[in-house]
């Protein structure tokens, strides 16, 4: 049940590592802010209209913020910093993620510090490094501050999604729309007035929205927060390694580019650790001082006078 749980859970991002290249190769230049809009707030509507389910209560306030942090400021802070920086630096920024979230379980969540998933979180981090950056990569300061951002504002929100967890009988679906929605709506304004709508839409782009929004948005959230509901959320996080891996594979396959050494000694990395991130380390036992004394047989002072009778000759 828990490895088809953390499978499924996994295909979410190995969907979001296609965002790179349908960004680059579909979609219209210059228009981080709209990309954004369209992938959410039609996925959330579609994903409300097919539970047909509200938030309730305090559940408005909560899917605001969740809204906001893993939607509404993650978003455009990835496709900023797609649009700004080159692929392979944007990854791996990204991959910090599961590092900020293993730090914020503690305080958030009162778990202890997992020493096990941060120093497999290091070596996924130096994995996706290997795999995706290039000596020639140009940095950019408006890129690299949001491709620092968005993974702080998706690790909060993946936190406090398994803080809160979700109202007794909402299905995933609805949990996902709540949040498409509510990071939709706040995009909206922000999107139609600093960028507008591109003056040209193909059908290229149109295919491009669709797939970010139906399944990247729609289906990759639902199995997301599923499996942050079910599995331990340190270890999610490092699933989220997969999203630069599936880039770097899609860069080969469409684009023609070839791995080095380096590269593929990177993949194995970043795979060994999404793979250990998902075990629980073993416990050491402790000794316990007074077992010996409490498995040891000792003879009763009733015993040992009986057995003195028994000897004594009558």
């Amino acid at each position: 049940m828990k490895l088809t749980t953390t499978a499924l859970t996994a295909l979410a991002p190995a969907v979001w590592g296609t965002t790179y290249i349908v960004t680059t190769e579909l979609l219209p230049a210059d228009h981080p802010l709209f990309a954004s809009l369209v992938r959410a707030l039609p996925a959330g509507l579609l994903a409300i209209a097919i539970a047909r389910r509200l938030p309730r209560g305090s559940w408005w306030l909560k899917s605001a913020i969740l809204g906001i942090l893993n939607i509404g400021a993650f978003f455009p802070l990835l496709f900023l910093a797609a649009y700004r920086l080159p692929g392979g630096v944007a990854a791996t920024l990204g991959a910090f993620q599961p590092l900020i979230v293993a730090l914020l379980v503690v305080p958030i969540l009162r778990e202890r510090l997992s020493t096990w998933r941060m120093l497999w979180g290091l070596v996924g981090v130096v994995g996706v490094a290997l795999v995706v950056l290039r000596s020639s990569a140009s940095l950019d300061v408006v890129g690299i501050v949001a491709g620092l951002l968005g993974p702080v504002s998706m690790g909060l929100g993946v936190v406090l999604t398994k803080k809160w967890g979700r109202p007794e009988g909402v299905s995933g679906v609805a949990l996902a729309g709540w949040q498409l929605t509510a990071g939709g709506l706040v995009l909206l304004p922000i999107a139609l007035t600093v960028e507008g709508v591109p003056a040209v839409i193909d059908a290229d782009a149109a295919l491009g929205y669709a797939w970010l929004g139906i399944v990247g948005g729609l289906l990759a959230y639902t199995l997301w927060f599923s499996g942050i509901r079910s599995l331990p959320v340190t270890a999610v996080a490092l699933l989220a390694l997969l999203s630069p891996l599936v880039a770097a594979l899609l860069g080969a396959l469409v684009l023609g580019e070839t791995f080095t050494l380096a590269q593929l000694a990177g993949f194995a990395l970043a795979l060994a650790a999404i793979v250990a991130s998902q075990l629980t380390p073993p416990k050491r036992r402790r000794a316990h001082p007074h077992t010996d004394r409490r498995l040891t047989y000792q003879p009763s002072t009733s015993t040992k006078s009986l057995a003195a009778t028994e000897r004594t000759p009558q």
